[in-house]
């Protein structure tokens, strides 16, 4: 327990993320491929649930990155609450060789939606592209969806390494934008209300045609 404990203070920040899709599009392959730079050409449907942890930089932080992975068959959905629990972003995979894959992004988006925060971060990965005679779902769909969602996307060979670590790493440098934001913006409301609870008047710069004491409507104006 007290390794875990060391463990955890050692990162600035802990994001869990979890990757979707249809079973067989490669989400273990592209999870073993930016952990551990390993392939498996004949890996059978990942069983349950399983997860693998990667350390970032991001602007001199350390991040944790949680990545969490389940098959994608329908047998699997018993799983399906606590996996998504706690997520702040997701890989939705699909396999550029089979339609079908691409046809089941919004049944994914919809499951996502209802079983996590609507604020994930979501990319969307067309997986396979050395899979190159057999593309079924071209680059330009993909962007299109994507756009339409309001997602990230990228396409990707977790067999040739192809912007793998371009996926996962998108994904986690957005959350904490995004988390950095949100950090930045509470500070600046806490100081604006301790100058406005200290009694201090706020004075705002007008046209000089009355006097104003920046009382009026109890905020200041910004510019």
């Amino acid at each position: 327990m007290a390794n875990n404990g060391e463990e955890q203070q050692s990162e600035d920040y802990l994001f869990k993320i979890v990757m979707i899709g249809d079973s067989a599009v490669g989400k273990s392959n592209l999870l073993a491929r930016f952990a551990r730079n390993e392939f498996y050409p004949n890996s059978k449907s990942t069983i349950g649930v399983e997860f693998q942890t990667q350390k970032m930089l991001i602007d001199g932080k350390e991040i944790k990155a949680q990545i969490w992975d389940t098959a994608g068959q329908e047998r699997f959905k018993a799983v399906t609450s606590a996996y998504y629990r706690g997520a702040v972003g997701a890989l939705l995979v699909y396999d550029i060789s089979r339609r079908r894959t691409f046809e089941s992004i919004g049944r994914w988006l919809n499951e996502l939606h209802v079983h996590s925060d609507m604020n994930v971060m979501v990319i969307l990965v067309g997986n396979k592209t050395d899979l190159k005679d057999a593309r079924e779902v071209d680059a330009a769909e993909g962007k299109a969806i994507a756009e339409t969602e309001g997602l990230f996307f990228i396409e990707t060979s977790a067999l040739d390494s192809s912007n793998v670590a371009a996926a996962f790493e998108t994904v986690v440098k957005e959350i904490y934008h995004i988390l950095s934001r949100k950090v930045f913006q509470s500070q600046a409301q806490k100081q604006e209300a301790a100058v406005l609870g200290s009694g201090k008047s706020v004075v705002l710069q007008g046209d000089g045609s009355e006097p104003n004491d920046g009382a009026r409507g109890g905020f200041p104006c910004c510019s």
